[in-house]
């Protein structure tokens, strides 16, 4: 039977603990981590969230508490008042190892039963047994350290933009659905039957009227939610850091995220990170790396043998050029011994895989490069396109011909992959921004430009002539800060201009029903005056999976989901109730099982 804690109370954490408390009487709680009984001696290692101290039981000394402690087990949840001494045979593997805690009283406040597996150490269990008991597996050290640095992540970011005049404000969790980009989430009304809500996919909307209502900083940990597939660092419901500031342009912005950046990176990790942080435009990125958020950390830079092949007697070159698209390598230094033919040979099916027709190589591993289309080269073609690419002795290059929003991307993806084959990627934190993204790309489906972000981002002024003449040379004043190849926040100057606001729904196809449906009551703010705004969200949860060095946003959040998109502990989603279903006017419709 349970005992109760009556009469003690918790004077010191485990983890606490040190030679200075010295022949100081002490409680101390938590879970029973170990226990080794040698006869006279029994020594438990007794474990809460600061860490683990040993207790020492000696029946020569007080038997009923000697012989209650021979009856713990793995994960009983005990509390104990004793003395700290000196420990005879220190653990430097321990904070607390120096000392020890002789009990003098021992209470059993809850018995366990066995564990589904060890709570210490990283032992390999199955994900799906750690995430259907995940509240045993929150125990593990690793995890309460990842949750630990996250909260400390939290708290610095409050106090860098509490200290630069931001005010938290909290903005709706059920709010009007306008389905832009990800599918909502929506929220069935008992009240309004047949109505819906939905939950944010973020505040944008909210802090840009809390902009016009002056209030001229906003910040927000906000909860945000998208129905969308799972990936490694996405999970449907996210924190994010959101902020928004009036009369500002798009440095006062980046100084502000470049502060806040150098901050917590301080505050959490004790690293410095120089600024001002450096910058690449959209363009410049997929030019160079393929991506609009590239890992710069090491080299294996994108280049253009475009002109040197144009009339080569190789067709798949030569026809590339001609359709308007280019020939494009990388090169990875001295890895012709790594990558093989027949990695090569992978990499040829990886590059397929992802949407390119092939994959032309030279590997440069004897005296002659072995190269795939060498027998389509005239005299010194092929040396040529080698001095351009800085390709010798001991390196390989990988060659893709296309058009460009397959050759760029393609490239960018057989970069990293390579990288990591390779494992040539350093460690360290690499930041850029990225600026001057297109605002419109071309869909081929529908015919039309469709917009690379949401309606209200501002083009670049130099830009604004070519909104109806030709959008695909419009630029927007939209920034991205990226973290080691992860975007970590997404951002831009706000249109604040009725007329031009009503002149990009146009340009984005909306009709004036469309446009009064979805965002009309946005667009009736602007009549009374709205100051010029920006702002950008900065994805917590992917700032903490790199900063904990963690593989995924699971290792970084309490109660994550998996990928598809339910919660294996509580069983979420889950059926209701016909009564519920019938007081919200749903009806269910029977889906026919696929044979």
């Amino acid at each position: 039977m349970a005992e109760s804690m009556k009469g003690l109370k918790r004077t010191h954490y485990c983890g606490e603990l040190r030679a200075e408390q010295i022949g100081q009487e002490v409680v101390v709680g938590g879970w029973v981590q170990k226990q080794r009984d040698k006869g006279t001696l029994i020594f438990v290692d007794l474990r809460d969230r600061t860490g683990i101290v040993q207790l020492t039981f000696d029946d020569r000394t007080d038997r009923a508490v000697h012989e209650k402690a021979a009856g713990l087990h793995s994960e009983y949840v005990v509390m104990a008042k004793g003395t700290v001494l000196k420990r005879e045979a220190p653990n430097p593997e321990l904070e607390t190892g120096e000392i020890e805690i002789f009990v003098t009283e021992l209470r059993v406040l809850s018995a366990a039963q066995t564990p589904p597996f060890h709570i210490s150490g990283d032992n390999k269990v199955n994900d799906e047994i750690r995430l259907k008991y995940r509240y045993l597996d929150l125990r593990r050290k690793g995890l309460q350290d990842n949750i630990r640095m996250r909260h400390e992540l939290a708290k610095s970011t409050r106090e860098y933009f509490y200290e630069n005049g931001f005010l938290e404000i909290e903005t709706p969790m059920m709010i009007k659905s306008t389905p832009e980009g990800a599918r909502d989430y929506l929220v069935p009304s008992r009240v309004h039957n047949g109505k819906f809500y939905a939950l944010p996919q973020s505040p944008q909307i909210y802090k840009q009227l809390l902009m016009i209502s002056g209030y001229d900083r906003y910040i927000q940990l906000a909860r945000c939610f998208r129905d969308e597939d799972l990936r490694a660092d996405r999970q449907p419901e996210f924190t994010q850091i959101d902020m928004e500031m009036s009369f500002v342009d798009i440095e006062d912005i980046l100084e502000i995220g470049e502060g806040f950046v150098k901050k917590v990176f301080h505050d959490v990790l004790n690293v410095e990170i120089e600024t001002p942080l450096p910058r690449m435009t959209y363009r410049e990125a997929m030019e160079r790396y393929g991506s609009d958020k590239p890992d710069t950390r090491f080299g294996m830079e994108i280049v253009d043998v475009s002109d040197l092949v144009k009339d080569s007697e190789f067709g798949v070159f030569s026809g590339a050029v001609k359709d308007g698209g280019s020939v494009r390598a990388i090169v990875a230094k001295n890895a012709a011994a790594a990558l093989t033919r027949k990695n090569i040979d992978k990499l040829v099916e990886y590059v397929r895989g992802i949407g390119a027709k092939g994959l032309a190589f030279v590997r440069w591993a004897d005296q002659a490069p072995a190269c795939s289309f060498s027998k389509f080269m005239r005299e010194g073609e092929l040396e040529q396109i080698l001095e351009r690419l800085g390709c010798g002795q001991g390196d390989v290059a990988l060659f893709v011909a296309d058009k460009n929003k397959v050759t760029l991307p393609v490239l960018g993806a057989l970069r990293l992959t390579v990288a990591k084959q390779l494992d040539i990627i350093p460690e360290g934190y690499n930041f850029l921004w990225i600026t001057e993204f297109p605002f419109f790309e071309w869909d081929e489906d529908s015919g039309a430009w469709v917009a690379m972000h949401h309606p209200f981002t501002m083009p670049m002024d130099e830009c604004l002539e070519y909104l109806d003449s030709d959008p695909g040379k419009v630029r927007a004043k939209a920034y991205d800060l990226v973290l080691n190849g992860t975007e970590l926040s997404s951002g831009s100057i706000r249109i604040t201009d009725y007329e031009l606001q009503q002149k990009m729904f146009e340009a984005l196809g909306l009709s004036e029903e469309e446009i009064e449906a979805k965002f009309g009551f946005l667009v009736e703010a602007y009549k009374y005056g709205a100051p010029p705004h920006g702002g950008m969200g900065i994805g917590l949860d992917r700032l903490a999976m790199i900063m904990t060095g963690a593989d995924s946003l699971r290792d970084v959040v309490a109660f994550p989901k998996v990928q598809n998109a339910s919660e294996l502990m509580s069983e979420c989603p889950s059926p209701v109730d016909s009564t519920q279903l019938k007081e919200l006017g749903i009806q269910l419709l029977e889906t026919k099982q696929a044979e």
